[in-house]
Order: structure tokens, then C-alpha cells, then sequence
């Protein structure tokens, strides 16, 4: 086994190389890519009802892209992401809608995040999981940039930095 060890270094190193040539090792392969999204209409957290109802969600007719964020108070990824998200709602609300999930959490705890980083675009609360199956994400936080059209057009797994969104909202911005 030892005599075979310059074989797996260069074996693992191959495989290392190839992964670093991905042009953003965080935008995943989706089979949603380029696809309609899935629809959904989910009760928004407490702090969004006077401003925009009871429910939210993404249906066929949009009227502006949607930058759908899934996330969780647990998260710590999500703990950085959440103000540039708020910064960047701030400045495009009118343009794109940004849509948050909260998944696999409490809705007390969500409460609290939201609270905490005084996030004013709107969440819905999804307690069953039910984004999870119809979208296929892998955990939190996870965005998808959906297109006025209702087409999805990327898929980003991790936090999200500067550049990247930058990057997304140009991509379906009007």
C-alpha cells in the first residue's frame, strides 16, 4: 500500500485542481435551472402581515424577479448574510422582490432573528419543510434567482458575499 502513495497524491491533487477550475464552486447544478419555479404561497412571520398579508410566495405572472433566500436563526452563515440582504432590499425593493424562507427552525427563534438584524424584506415561515422537496435545496442558507418570467436562473449554496450577489441581481434585474 505505502509504494502506491505518489498515485493517490496525484490522484487527490487531480481531483482538488479539477474541483478549483469550477468558475463559482458555490453555484450548484439544479435541475430547476432554467426551469419554471416551483409555485408556493406560505404564511409570512408576524412582522410582514400589515405590510404585505398573510401569505407570500412565488406564483406563475411575476411582476419582478425574486432573489429567494432560505434560512434558519441556527445558521450561522445566515447570521452573516442577513445584513448585506437587508442592505441590498434597501436599495433595490423596488426592482426585485427578496423573498426570505425560514426552514427547520422555530418560529419563536425566527422571530428573533429577524428582530436582531432588523431584516424588513418579508419571510414566510416554513415549518414543514415543504421548500425543501419542491426546490431541492441542500441546507441553509441556500438562494435561488428567479427571473420576472418566473425562470429560474441561478442557484447558490452558502452564504452569499458582495460580489455574488451583485453578480445575481444583475443577471435578472430590470
Amino acid at each position: 500500500m505505502l509504494r502506491f502513495w505518489p498515485v493517490w497524491v496525484l490522484l487527490l491533487g487531480g481531483l482538488f485542481f479539477w474541483g478549483m477550475q469550477r468558475p463559482n464552486p458555490n453555484e450548484l447544478k439544479s435541475v430547476l435551472v432554467g426551469k419554471p419555479a416551483p409555485s408556493f404561497s406560505l404564511p409570512l412571520l408576524e412582522p410582514y402581515r400589515p405590510t404585505f398579508g398573510e401569505e407570500m410566495g412565488i406564483s406563475p405572472g411575476l411582476d419582478k424577479p425574486v432573489l429567494l433566500n432560505i434560512w434558519a436563526s441556527w445558521c450561522i452563515p445566515c447570521r452573516t448574510e442577513a445584513p448585506l440582504l437587508e442592505r441590498y432590499y434597501q436599495q433595490y425593493k423596488d426592482r426585485v422582490l427578496f423573498l426570505g424562507v425560514n426552514v427547520q427552525d422555530r418560529e419563536e427563534e425566527a422571530l428573533r432573528f429577524v428582530r436582531q438584524y432588523g431584516l424588513s424584506f418579508p419571510s414566510v415561515y416554513d415549518g414543514r419543510g415543504r421548500i425543501g422537496i419542491e426546490y431541492g435545496y441542500y441546507g441553509v442558507p441556500e438562494t435561488f434567482v428567479i427571473d420576472r418570467s418566473g425562470i429560474v436562473r441561478a442557484r447558490h449554496a452558502g452564504e452569499l458575499n458582495q460580489a455574488q450577489l451583485e453578480a445575481y441581481l444583475r443577471q435578472v434585474r430590470p
